[in-house]
């Protein structure tokens, strides 16, 4: 069997631009996502050490869910958009962290909508920084997600 070549991500991003608010437009979701949830979206917060605060929320039978974490550049000597993000499960218990891969994989020069997935190939979000992302946006991104075995 032929192993994968390792995906390309974007160099150089500008951590401060990319702090906000995203919209989750379409996903693969991790296994801690609720199947259900609507209205998606991650607040990204820069700290004053250079990590992230990472908060993910999600509207489920009419309820707010959320998870709080912090992402950190996996390899701070590396311009690649190689983020990990840790979570604590359950979250109201900080005991046990969950770390998994953030890799931007695609960005627009105006830091408005972004494609990220990790090496697995097994999850996959298109995030904007409105709720609504024009067709023909979507369909590239889908397609650059395509193109890299996604």
């Amino acid at each position: 069997m032929a192993t994968k070549k390792e995906m390309e991500v974007v160099k150089g991003v500008d951590l401060k631009r990319y702090m906000g608010r995203w919209y989750e437009i379409a996903s693969f979701p991790s296994r801690f996502q609720p199947k259900n949830g609507a209205s998606t979206r991650a607040t990204y917060t820069l700290n004053e050490d250079g990590t992230i605060h990472v908060l993910n929320e999600t509207w489920s039978d009419g309820k707010r869910g959320f998870i709080e974490g912090s992402a950190y550049k996996a390899d701070p000597t590396n311009d690649e958009a190689k983020l990990k993000v840790k979570f604590y499960v359950p979250p109201f218990l900080p005991i046990i962290p969950v770390v998994g891969d953030y890799w931007v994989l695609s960005l627009d020069d105006d830091y408005q909508y972004a494609l990220i997935g990790q090496p697995s190939r097994k999850y996959l979000w298109i995030l904007c920084r409105k709720t609504h992302m024009d067709d023909e946006i979507y369909n590239q991104l889908v397609e650059k997600a395509k193109g890299r075995g996604i």
